[in-house]
């Protein structure tokens, strides 16, 4: 398993309830990279998700990919930070055999966002595989 995703699973158990889950989810958020105003475009635009949200993704030499992100709404960039520290760096075939339900499980995350942020964090997830599967098929 994935150490980034080991980690993000350590934190999550070793805080003691949602309320600081959620601190760090939104702290997250406030670390992510920053995207130039450029980058934030009909193209980078994710859709299904109630708040505006961008993800640039950036193909380094050994074809890994590199996602970066950014949200309107506080605690949606956070969520953008956890799905960042699942897929980040990454090749496509290792983003491809991610079991993303199994981690939100672990996570306990479903049960504690709404619906309509769940729907974005999956319209989220879509975009990221997408943008894997093409990089697998090129």
């Amino acid at each position: 398993m994935d150490t980034q995703i080991e980690q993000l699973k350590a934190t999550f158990e070793m805080l003691p309830d949602w309320e600081e889950r959620y601190r760090f989810i939104i702290d997250l958020g406030r670390k992510l990279e920053p995207l130039d105003d450029e980058e934030r475009n009909e193209a980078t635009r994710v859709r299904g998700c109630m708040s505006q949200v961008w993800l640039v993704a950036d193909e380094s030499e050994d074809d890994r990919l590199h996602f970066r992100g950014d949200s309107d709404a506080h605690i949606v960039r956070g969520l953008i930070g956890v799905l960042l520290m699942i897929y980040s760096d990454k090749t496509p075939r290792e983003i491809a055999e991610i079991d993303i339900n199994q981690i939100f499980t672990d996570l306990n995350l479903e049960q504690h966002i709404t619906m309509n942020r769940r729907n974005g964090l999956y319209s989220m997830v879509e975009t990221i595989q997408r943008t894997a599967n093409r990089q697998l098929d090129s």
